[in-house]
């Protein structure tokens, strides 16, 4: 949300604090708890399933808030999920992350619109190319680049999602890793 200060030509802008309660806000919570139960699961079959309605919220959640890259990065990663869970096709992968790369040379427009876009194709090579520990550790990059795309786009359940999903995800990296099983599924 912008408002504009001053009503002369050339009149500067101000983010406003969003609503807490909005609808947009309201689907990055939800977003918020299927993300944390995402990454806890050990299993990679159960942690693709809640990834795919993690994602169909992200869609609704960024639609609300008016961002269209990371609408756009969302929508592919929800199908990229769901794609995971019936094939682990390098092609498929490859088509992902093409579309992806086409989704941000059509609309982005500014240097952070790639973050979402960079973040979903690191989860496609992650989803149909790894399993277990090290399919977690390049999600975890993923994660890094949502928390600043969530700053840059005022998405109050988003960054706290992907704070949590962080510590979530490395606790459950952890957890594999003193269970002897980094390549678990």
């Amino acid at each position: 949300m912008r408002v504009a200060i001053g009503a002369w030509r050339g009149a500067r802008t101000i983010r406003r604090m969003p609503d807490w309660f909005s609808p947009a806000q309201l689907f990055g919570y939800a977003a918020f708890v299927l993300g944390v139960a995402c990454f806890l699961q050990t299993d990679d079959r159960r942690f693709k399933w809640f990834m795919t309605a993690e994602c169909l919220a992200y869609v609704i959640h960024f639609a609300l808030l008016g961002v269209p890259t990371a609408v756009a990065s969302s929508l592919l990663s929800l199908l990229r999920s769901a794609l995971s869970l019936h094939t682990r096709s390098k092609w498929v992968a490859v088509g992902v992350v093409a579309a992806n790369i086409g989704f941000g040379l059509a609309i982005a427009t500014k240097p952070s619109d790639w973050l979402p876009l960079t973040a979903s194709c690191l989860g496609t090579i992650a989803l149909f190319t790894l399993t277990g520990v090290p399919m977690r550790l390049l999600m975890l990059c993923g994660t890094g680049l949502w928390i600043a795309n969530n700053l840059i786009a005022g998405s109050i359940g988003g960054t706290a999602l992907e704070v949590v999903v962080a510590a979530v995800n490395a606790a459950t990296i952890a957890r594999m890793l003193m269970a002897g099983a980094p390549q678990a599924r």
